[in-house]
């Protein structure tokens, strides 16, 4: 019996892991949660509308779900694992808690990388620039208004540890 699987190499939170028995064809977000055992990513609409399954590849917050993972090769990655490397918690990470802005919890990986994102390239953002950041996560428990305020939350921590 012939297979058609293939090994490579993904860089994933700054460490290069080895793919085994993949197919060529399988989402990022599949080889994530599968194949590296990194749950963090959540795949709900597997089609890019929800942003559960938010990563940043490249700079680039992206839907991990519309990713193949064999084009991700070359690609630096970057899940919600891995936005530390101490095992503490991020700025936003604690802003949501604080301000209550995780309910279920299963949109708040994506919301927190998506946040990180923006917040790494534009550390005063306006309240548009928020919505407009986040425009591709959807949150059916919160109504957002705590996911805002843990936001202007993590904008004010960053800016005291400045």
């Amino acid at each position: 019996m012939i297979t058609n699987t293939e090994i490579y190499s993904l860089t994933v939170n700054g460490t290069k892991r080895e793919v085994r028995d993949a197919w060529v064809g399988e989402s990022l977000l599949y080889v994530l949660r599968e194949r590296l055992g990194l749950p963090g990513s959540k795949g709900a609409c597997e089609q890019g509308e929800c942003g559960s399954c938010t990563v940043i590849m490249d700079g680039q917050a992206v839907c991990s779900c519309l990713v193949m993972a064999a084009t991700a090769i070359d690609s630096e990655i970057t899940t919600v694992e891995g936005l530390t490397s101490d095992g503490s918690l991020t700025a936003v990470q604690d802003a949501f808690i604080t301000e209550g802005g995780v309910q279920c919890g299963f949109c708040t990986p994506g919301l927190v990388v998506a946040i990180e994102h923006l917040l790494a390239n534009n550390p005063e953002p306006t309240e548009l620039e928020i919505k407009e950041s986040i425009s591709g996560n959807i949150c059916r428990c919160t109504g957002y208004g705590r996911i805002f305020e843990a936001v202007a939350t993590a904008v004010s921590t960053r800016r005291a540890n400045l």
